[in-house]
């Protein structure tokens, strides 16, 4: 095969008359042959390829007029333009730099997603490509029978800067069957991220609301902002959403609102969901979060969220190597049913600074000081009183190798705190409070490598921790230390008590072993266990807390890692009669085909931290996917205790290289005064192929017979 390669024809001006300008500096040819007419046109057949400023065309012949300077093109014919867009068509004339021109039985690729088949294409100078009697589909066409959706127009525009399909006369079809005209239309291309216009409606049904229809609508505001604007249109209900999100150059916003209406309660209700990070000046980072609603029962009827308490924070912190300082205000709003917001307390202010310090004796030093303030607006002593706290902490710690492979931890703590108590009389109005504590703990890890035949590693390690921890001054209102949880990984600890009003005393030992195997492939077993003796018991803390007794509960902990997406733990604590107080355990999977997630808790009873009976719960979430089409999901939670199930949603997914349909029900039990249980259905379908939702791509549809 003869093979020649001709630079935009001005290789032709030696054995030719010289040509016009406008004919030199054109495409480049390659063509198994190459003639020139007496009549001044280049005739190129055979595998014919045409290059020009990053578009590439393939034909079977090309010819080239230079009196009317045009290429008169004959397919196949198949053209890719630097954009991304591909052509193919039967027949063309084009300009010599293949941006303007006519293609006869044509077809448009964009982004390898949208084609859109045409009796003709019309190509401009000026980006604007016309298709006339159009029939744009991202599904895959099998022989003459019709996809399972296309848009039929009369006329297509491709704006190629605007990255906009403009459609006259069309009509949407599904097996070939009309659905629905619209007379205009407009949509975006698939290879434009950010548009103005509708994006995927999603049809629902609950009892709360009735059956109903969201229409969410984008507005793009610039290249930073936006706003999507989401009507709600059901049987009982009329809601607004507004979702707003801008992006500055050092942060973002992003804030949600609803309006409603509906058959539940009189009135208009209302819910505000608001968020933002900025960085300031100095390393230093702003964060706010905003959470109000009209009632208690809004979010669970309209579906938004579980949450039974609100927090809306201001916060300002700075993180450096060598520590931190935090700056925070918080508003709490509860919306459990027996549980008042005005007695939380509904207001907490903090303010923290630590820094890390590297003495000449070794170790590392932590400074911190910090302060603390929570306001009332409640009725009794407790429920209206307001507390206000400062405090100053030196922690020094070390650790180090000595004898034989023995790792010492030691940590030396001094604190000193003072409170401001008022709208209390129980509670003096000032008072201070000195503490100390000082620990060491000893481990011995012990190693032992398997035969060759299995190359795991087996590691041993007893642990042995002394702590000594003594309060000198006032007993303090317990404000912050109300939910303790104590295990394994705390075990060893010389502060084990979360929050800074109530802190341990007396003397405490600590003993624990923990044993764990790791093998060639990544798989890990491991195993600890243990338990806390005291010389005395801590009070302030409830009788069933095993830090308020002499001996605690037994403390076992395990954890199994199979090192491909699947994993095994469970902690538990028991008494000497082995009667279970707490466990805990939880499974993962994630493999090709699904992924699954399951936890079970159990829990004594504690009126000190809230709750008067048992809590035994378990809880599953699945994803089982059939095939690169289907997919199945599967969420609930339910009561062991109570012998009821609390939620439960179950999900059917489809989908193909040109839609995605996704149907949900999901069954809420809650039942309290302002909250009933509710069932709710959705439903959405997405069309592929418009950047008003491009799912990833599945495996395309194979054509049969």
């Amino acid at each position: 095969m003869i093979r020649r390669l001709l630079t935009a024809l001005i290789g032709l001006a030696p054995a030719l008359a010289p040509l016009p300008a406008t004919a030199q500096g054109l495409a480049q040819l390659v063509a198994d042959s190459v003639t020139v007419t007496a009549e001044e046109t280049l005739v190129a057949r055979g595998n014919v390829e045409a290059f020009y400023d990053g578009t590439r065309l393939s034909a079977a012949a090309i010819s080239y007029d230079r009196v009317a300077d045009r290429l008169d093109i004959t397919g196949p014919i198949l053209i890719t333009t630097p954009e991304g867009e591909i052509f193919t068509a039967r027949a063309a004339e084009l300009s010599p730099q293949l941006e303007a021109g006519l293609l006869r039985g044509a077809r448009l690729v964009l982004d390898r997603q949208l084609q859109l088949a045409a009796q003709r294409i019309d190509r401009t100078g000026t980006g604007l490509t016309a298709l006339t009697r159009t029939a744009p589909t991202s599904c895959r066409v099998c022989g003459g029978g019709p996809p399972l959706w296309e848009i039929r127009a009369a006329r297509v525009v491709h704006d190629e800067e605007a990255r906009q399909l403009y459609f006259d006369d069309a009509s949407f079809h599904i097996r070939g069957v009309p659905v629905m005209w619209l007379p205009r239309m407009r949509l975006p291309d698939p290879t434009l991220e950010r548009a103005s216009g509708l994006l995927v409606p999603q049809l629902f049904s609950s009892d709360a609301l009735g059956f109903g229809l969201k229409l969410p609508y984008f507005v793009r505001l610039g290249g930073r902002r936006d706003l999507t604007v989401t009507p709600w249109i059901a049987t009982g209900a009329r809601n607004l959403e507004l979702r707003y999100r801008q992006a500055f150059r050092s942060g973002w916003t992003e804030i949600e609102t609803h309006l409603s209406e509906d058959d539940n309660r009189a009135g208009l209700r209302y819910a505000l969901l608001a968020e933002g990070a900025f960085a300031l000046p100095r390393d230093t980072r702003l964060e706010f979060d905003i959470e109000a609603v009209s009632d208690d029962a809004f979010l669970l009827d309209y579906d938004l969220s579980d949450q039974d308490r609100l927090d809306s924070s201001l916060r300002a912190y700075r993180l450096q190597d060598d520590g931190y300082a935090l700056a925070e205000i918080t508003y709490y709003e509860s919306l459990r049913e027996a549980e008042a917001s005005a007695s939380l307390p509904p207001l907490v202010a903090r303010l923290e600074r630590e820094e890390v310090l590297t003495p000449a004796i070794g170790g590392r030093l932590t400074l911190r000081a910090d302060a603390d303030a929570l306001w009332r607006d409640g009725t009794g002593d407790e429920a209206s009183r307001d507390v206000a706290r400062a405090g100053i902490s030196a922690d020094w710690h070390a650790a180090g190798l000595v004898g034989p492979g023995l790792l010492v931890d030691t940590e030396l703590r001094a604190v000193a705190d003072a409170y401001a108590v008022s709208d209390d009389p129980s509670q003096d109005r000032t008072q201070a409070r000195l503490s100390q504590a000082a620990g060491v703990t000893l481990r011995w890890p012990l190693l032992r490598r398997e035969g060759p035949a299995t190359g795991a590693t087996q590691i041993l390690e007893p642990v042995v921790s002394l702590a000594y921890a003594g309060v000198q001054g006032d007993t303090v209102p317990n404000e912050d230390t109300k939910l303790i949880e104590f295990d394994a990984t705390t075990l060893h600890a010389t502060h084990r008590l979360p929050g800074e009003d109530l802190v341990e005393e007396g003397l405490s030992a600590g003993l624990g072993l923990r044993w764990s195997r790791i093998d060639t492939a990544g798989r890990t077993l491991s195993l600890q266990g243990g338990r806390l003796f005291r010389d005395r018991v801590q009070t302030g803390l409830s009788d069933n807390s095993d830090l308020s007794q002499r001996r605690s509960d037994w403390l076992v902990s395990s954890s199994l890692d199979f090192g491909t997406g699947a994993g095994f733990e469970l902690t538990a604590s028991f008494d000497d009669a082995l009667d279970i107080s707490g466990a805990e355990a939880r499974v993962a999977l994630e493999q090709a085909q699904f992924d699954l997630s399951a936890a079970y808790l159990w829990l004594e009873p504690d009126a000190a931290e809230g709750f008067d009976e048992r809590i035994t719960e378990t809880s599953l979430d699945t994803t089982v996917r059939f095939g690169p089409r289907w997919s199945l999901s599967a969420q609930a939670r339910y009561d062991i205790a109570a012998e009821a199930p609390v939620r439960a949603e179950l999900g059917v997914g489809w989908r193909n290289e040109c839609v995605t349909v996704d149907l949900s029900a999901s069954r809420r039990y809650t039942d309290t005064q302002d909250v009933d249980p509710s069932t709710s259905f959705g439903l959405s379908v997405n069309l592929s192929g418009f950047s008003a939702g491009r799912p990833a791509v599945a495996a395309a549809g194979r054509c049969e017979g």
